[in-house]
């Protein structure tokens, strides 16, 4: 790889400067913190009244779900019982039950997450509409770190890559998570949350292969430094086949990464704990793009790309217990990421510190507060296609928060209310509040309702971009060029979003969870045609310029309905549907015709899923599920089925052998076909493929 420097810099900064001065709530090995009854109550026995949080979901109880534990709406620990929130666990059990290879492929279980393969290692993800390649309005975080680069304003899902049997779960909100989590936060939240390196203790080696992913490993071991620390370490990798493209031929978008790690908890008294975790990956992948050949004479044309990826990161972790009411935590991390091609090349480093101070005020009061600091700097690489200008930039940003969750009847009634205030790399502060109620009449019961505001922050390519979309003959035969601009007076978009929910469990074998919102959104991007302009020297050519702006506004609404029913002991169906109306509109001054139908129309209107568990005799488990996607109107993309099913058997009390099947309904789909993305669609294919996974000490 050319010009990719081959040491991932790693640093570890941490600083203790905060006194204990209030009470808090703690969360520490075992022992967890509720506001119950006259407020903030230590709970030491966990294990006998908590589920563990690797059991599936559809096998929990009633005392069990309600009383499982949420850390991603309020930075705490939660029963889900007193969330005022839309949120989704995937728990281990049910990661092991996939039969997924990825995140993005997990994810497709989440009721109202809008889950699109692009091509091979591309997805387009997000939740409540606005979903695109680089989905700017959802928030992914994994272990505390964020992985939204503010570059194009989204994610990189092809460099996620952690090892799904060290997942503890996955919470993923739907709705705004701004008060907490900050700007981009808008529509959901994705917390991928690993396990302790105590719980993955001793080897694990996977194997497997198929038609698709043609090959895949993972060698783990974990084990003890002294008494009181754990470690693990880790290795994996993969090979991924290609997939088709809209013509039946082979899309040359084949995928490869080797990406290795490690993580160590440290108890190094009985008040301070200590994780220090970090990991590396390289690897290369293919896609095919649109485009310039040249401008004079203006040409157009498809050509097979490569992207090489590097990058690494390193996570420090501190948590000290003041009291049994008092507790901070310090988190630094430092990333650094290497894209090269296949249309422009970045580089960039990341350093952010987050602090966080939890504390029982009186008898009914549960308070947090924090701030977080954050320096992200890059280096850029352009080409004919798009540039940035400037090529280098060095963005900063500075946050405060502060959340209160306030026991009005215990045991049953509480508000949360907070806010965040922010100053995001471009448009300045923005204010981010919330308040959210949770009653819970009985123990079956909860009802919630939120109002909240968050924020979307513009990225580079609305500021700084200079893309060059397509050229063509122009008037006269002069060569035309469509050109989109940043604008360095991009503001932030908005929304108000309204929110309700009822989540039940009516009988010992139903289990229900429904949810309502309505959004209003404000200075949305658009679009805007500006004064076409003639540049030289001979030949000449005309520039029509399109610059970024924010003249679009509307609203969206939807209802999101999961359930679980046990059937028989040995039997789970977990049904799912969600409907989303967008009612986007320009303002009067707005020359923009395209945004409005083209973002109403990319995403579906109606999903529905259906996932089947059954526990079969001889140590087998069989698990089926089918998801329906409504077609895509903007995107002429036909309404699809999609059917994945995993055969398992326990052999000995150490290994498991899967045989998998994905996309079994149709020999190829399309799931996107976006007209502002930078790569060519392909078409998902049915694949299958086996993995033995085996245990030892």
């Amino acid at each position: 790889m050319n010009n990719v420097k081959h040491q991932i810099p790693a640093i570890i900064v941490l600083a203790t400067f905060i006194l204990g001065f209030c009470d808090c709530t703690v969360s520490q090995a075992q022992t967890a913190y509720s506001s119950n009854g006259g407020g903030a109550e230590r709970i030491v026995d966990a294990q006998a009244q908590e589920p563990d949080q690797r059991t599936s979901v559809a096998d929990l109880d009633i005392s069990q779900l309600m009383n499982t534990k949420v850390t991603s709406v309020s930075k705490k620990e939660q029963k889900l019982s007193q969330v005022a929130a839309a949120i989704f666990v995937i728990t281990q059990e049910e990661i092991r039950r996939s039969g997924a290879t990825s995140i993005p492929d997990l994810l497709r279980m989440v009721p109202g997450l809008d889950v699109a393969q692009i091509n091979a290692s591309s997805w387009a993800i997000s939740a409540r509409g606005f979903n695109h390649q680089f989905s700017d309005k959802m928030l992914v975080l994994i272990d505390g770190r964020a992985v939204y680069t503010p570059l194009f304003g989204g994610v990189y899902w092809d460099t996620q890559d952690v090892v799904l049997e060290d997942i503890d779960r996955i919470e993923v909100i739907r709705g705004p998570g701004a008060t907490v989590w900050g700007a981009n936060a808008v529509n959901g939240v994705i917390n991928i949350i690993t396990m302790k390196a105590k719980d993955t203790q001793g080897g694990l080696v996977t194997a497997g292969g198929g038609t698709q992913e043609l090959a895949s490993a993972v060698t783990q071991y974990g084990g003890n430094i002294g008494r009181d620390a754990t470690y693990r370490v880790f290795g994996k990798g993969f090979d991924q086949n290609h997939f088709p493209d809209l013509s039946g031929e082979n899309a040359n978008d084949s995928w490869n990464l080797l990406h290795g790690g490690f993580r160590v908890d440290d108890n190094i008294t009985q008040k301070d704990s200590l994780t220090f975790q970090g990991d590396i990956y390289r690897g290369w992948e293919g896609s095919e793009f649109g485009h310039i050949v040249s401008f004079v004479p203006p040409v157009n044309g498809n050509i097979d790309g490569g992207a090489d990826l590097a990058g690494g990161n390193v996570l420090g972790r501190w948590n000290h217990i003041f009291s049994s009411r008092s507790d901070t935590t310090l988190q630094v991390y430092f990333d650094r990421f290497e894209r090269e091609g296949p249309e422009s090349r970045e580089y960039r480093n990341t350093i952010d510190f987050d602090f966080q101070h939890h504390m029982a005020l009186g008898a009914r009061h549960d308070f947090i507060w924090g701030g977080d600091y954050r320096r992200t700097s890059d280096h850029t690489v352009g080409t004919i296609d798009q540039a940035w200008l400037p090529p280098d930039r060095a963005l900063q940003l500075f946050s405060f928060f502060a959340q209160d969750e306030i026991a009005l009847k215990p045991d049953r009634l509480f508000l949360t209310v907070g806010t965040k205030v922010e100053n995001n790399y471009f448009s300045g502060f923005d204010v981010e509040p919330s308040a959210r109620v949770a009653w819970t009449p009985t123990k079956r019961d909860t009802l919630w309702a939120a109002v909240s505001r968050a924020d979307r922050s513009p990225s580079r390519r609305n500021t700084d971009a200079d893309i060059n979309v397509a050229v063509f003959p122009g008037p006269g035969g002069t060569p035309a060029d469509l050109l989109l601009l940043g604008n360095p007076h991009e503001r932030s978009e908005h929304v108000i979003a309204y929110e309700a929910g009822y989540r039940a469990q009516p009988t010992g074998s139903i289990s229900l969870d429904i949810a309502l919102f309505f959004n209003t959104y404000s200075d949305l991007a658009t679009t805007e045609s500006g004064t076409p302009f003639v540049v030289g020297p001979p030949p000449d050519r005309l520039v029509l310029p399109l610059v970024w702006a924010n003249k679009m506004h509307g609203t969206t609404d939807g209802i999101e309905v999961f359930a679980n029913w046990k059937l028989a002991r040995r039997w789970t169906l977990s049904p799912s549907y969600s409907m989303l109306q967008m009612h986007l509109h320009t303002d009067s001054t707005s020359q923009d015709t395209t945004t409005v139908p083209d973002t109403e129309g990319s995403s579906p209107r109606h999903q529905a899923q259906l996932r089947s568990h059954v526990d079969l005799p001889g140590s087998l488990v069989w698990e089926a599920n089918a998801y329906f996607v409504e077609r895509l109107p903007a995107q002429v993309v036909p309404s699809y089925t999609r059917l994945d099913t995993e055969l398992t058997r326990r052999i000995g009390e150490k290994t498991t052998l899967s045989l998998v099947g994905q996309n079994l309904l149709h020999d190829h789909h399309l799931e996107s076909n976006d007209a502002l993305t930078s790569l060519n669609p392909s078409q998902v294919k049915r694949s299958a493929y086996a993995k033995l996974v085996w245990r030892f000490q």
